[in-house]
């Protein structure tokens, strides 16, 4: 079992086998996190070294206030985001404003060879997502982080991160239904 005292003592006494167990163990969740929420390939591993580089600096800091878990997707959230706010201004597209009146784009030659599987066609639906749907969902179920641990890791009000998973689950549901719709014609 991890023992994230134990593990956080021997790393804060410079035991770098601890750090690499620590790694080891949250390794998915940081990249997880970062692979949702940055498109750009090129750079997630290099933002995953980034993260717990973050982390080793800031151990000492660390109080158990939170699980070793929220604290580390904290750190990676932030980190992802600072990175897409940094590149946002390179890219071509942005959400609209109007969040409320958000549709997913049509008719795409991928579409067809994503939907073939079906978890790869949810995750490329989700990647479509504004920036704090795809956050909520992927951390409440995906990473089964609760509302007030995700209130914890992304600073957004647990009110706040509900009602976001509520509107991402019903994009979900209604651009699903209307591929099914279109393929059923």
């Amino acid at each position: 079992m991890f023992d994230e005292n134990a593990i956080v003592n021997r790393v804060l006494n410079k035991d770098l086998r601890a750090f690499e167990l620590l790694v080891k163990q949250y390794e998915q969740l940081v990249f997880f996190v970062i692979h949702r929420l940055v498109q750009d390939k090129q750079n997630k591993e290099d933002i995953c070294q980034e993260v717990f580089i973050k982390i080793h600096q800031s151990l000492p800091s660390f109080r158990f206030q939170s699980k070793l878990s929220t604290w580390i997707a904290r750190i990676t959230y932030l980190t992802a985001v600072n990175y897409v706010k940094s590149t946002k201004n390179r890219l071509s597209h942005e959400y609209p404003e109007n969040i409320d009146n958000y549709h997913f784009t049509d008719e795409n030659p991928e579409r067809e060879l994503i939907k073939k599987n079906t978890s790869a066609y949810v995750n490329h639906l989700i990647s479509q997502m504004p920036h704090h749907y795809k956050t909520v969902l992927t951390l409440y179920h995906l990473n089964e982080f609760s509302l007030a641990e995700i209130k914890d890791i992304t600073g957004i009000p647990e009110g706040t991160a509900k009602s976001y998973l509520f509107r991402a689950r019903k994009l979900l549901k209604e651009k699903i239904e209307k591929d099914l719709k279109r393929e059923n014609t």
